[in-house]
């Protein structure tokens, strides 16, 4: 009930024009009682973005396979085409909460913070054990540190690549646009540690696999 009237009050006002007032108003609640389940606007929209993620039906077969090279080179690419299709797309509500992640960063970070804990929480165990599993099929060299910090810093290299294609000019011109997509996998794979044929024999046939992409998340 109050996740039904919050995304009707997102999708009508927008991140900015949508208080929790608005939102207990529209779900017939007190304020005092949404608070209990939601602490902060920015924990309600970092809600919906988690339950809209989860509804995913591509995401959810994603996360559903068997961990291998395969499903990690997968992630990576899902990733990479879901920011460009954020930057580059019509739909200024996704370009918005683009924004708003980036503004996060510098502001209290709140809305950063737990959707980051989402994001971990969907697509963290399958990384790592893919990862694993790369390793031990030889398509991929051991991680020296923390794992999971490769997920992050494919993540944060291409919502960064994203936002220069934000505005409508560019803050930067990447090349031939059509190019840009499988560089950015490849520079990422190559960074988290797959070789050159483990690369060349999966992102070859997954690059041609373009429907029913899943949209990780700024996902998210």
């Amino acid at each position: 009930m109050i996740l039904g009237a919050a995304k009707r009050c997102f999708a009508r006002h927008g991140y900015t024009g949508t208080t929790t007032k608005s939102v207990a108003a529209a779900a017939a609640i007190s304020e005092a009682l949404l608070f209990k389940h939601f602490p902060s606007k920015a924990a309600l929209y970092a809600e919906i973005l988690s339950d809209e993620c989860e509804a995913d039906p591509a995401l959810t077969e994603l996360l559903e396979r068997e961990p291998s090279t395969a499903t990690l080179v997968e992630i990576i690419r899902g990733m990479v085409a879901h920011f460009l299709e954020m930057a580059d797309g019509p739909d200024q509500e996704e370009a918005q909460r683009l924004r708003l992640m980036a503004t996060s960063h510098l502001d209290d970070g709140e809305f950063a913070r737990l959707l980051y804990a989402k994001i971990e929480t969907l697509i963290g165990a399958i990384f790592v054990a893919s990862l694993e599993r790369a390793v031990a099929s030889g398509d991929a060299r051991p991680c020296s540190g923390e794992p999971l910090n490769l997920f992050w810093f494919a993540h944060h290299t291409v919502m960064t690549a994203a936002l220069t294609r934000l505005p409508s000019t560019p803050c930067l011109v990447y090349g031939k646009a059509e190019d840009l997509e499988r560089q950015l996998c490849e520079f990422l794979l190559r960074g988290i540690g797959l070789n050159d044929a483990a690369i060349a024999s999966h992102l070859g046939h997954n690059q041609a696999a373009d429907a029913g992409r899943p949209a990780i998340a700024e996902s998210a």
